[in-house]
């Protein structure tokens, strides 16, 4: 379990598009907001454990051209949010004394839905849960089903801890850029092309 932990953090301490979605939410809308997409993230990836235990990766395995609709279509979605991002005007100032200022556009349910839609639109979350659990399942040990179960409950409470962190950590970096108009546009476009950044590699990756 400790080595399972160890993996599990060094995974979720990498930048990638679910890290960059918590910081720019926190950042821009707020704590609640963030930790709403954190929400979402964490039942992206119980829904991954699902799949991976009823062996959609083999299907990926298999059928590559599954793989690839999952991958473009995620790619076009990640590629989406990072375009509006960087849109003019799309991002309204910050009032420290009232806190973010909420985009009428963005509810609690549709960062929710954000959060959800950017992780489980991710192949390679999928063959990522696939890959890693069956490495700490000891058939010896017990029900195998059971140690699956107990593994995945695991991932995404951990996942949950740290993407907790991120959307503190953006909450607290939207209250610093307040103080700076230029810091906020460099914020802005700054997380939108990292997300563009996300969608192009996600875009043009091969299946391993």
């Amino acid at each position: 379990m400790l080595m399972f932990l160890i993996a599990l953090a060094v995974i979720y301490l990498l930048p990638g598009p679910d890290m960059i979605l918590l910081l720019q939410t926190g950042a821009r809308h707020g704590r609640a907001l963030a930790l709403s997409t954190a929400l979402g993230l964490g039942i992206a990836r119980a829904c991954h454990v699902l799949l991976a235990a009823v062996g959609l990766a083999t299907l990926f395995k298999t059928a590559p051209w599954t793989f690839d609709g999952v991958r473009l279509l995620g790619a076009a979605y990640l590629l989406w949010l990072g375009v509006r991002m960087l849109k003019p005007g799309m991002l309204t100032t910050l009032q420290l004394s009232t806190g973010p200022t909420l985009e009428p556009a963005l509810t609690w349910t549709s960062a929710l839905r954000r959060g959800v839609l950017t992780n489980l639109l991710n192949p390679k979350a999928l063959l990522f849960c696939s890959v890693l659990l069956p490495q700490f399942i000891n058939s010896q040990a017990g029900a195998v089903g059971a140690q699956f179960l107990g593994l995945g409950v695991v991932l995404v409470a951990v996942g949950l801890m740290f993407d907790s962190l991120y959307a503190v950590t953006g909450a607290w970096l939207g209250q610093w850029l307040n103080s700076s108009p230029r810091a906020q546009r460099v914020q802005q476009w700054l997380f939108g092309s990292l997300l563009i950044g996300f969608a192009l590699r996600l875009a043009f990756v091969q299946q391993a």
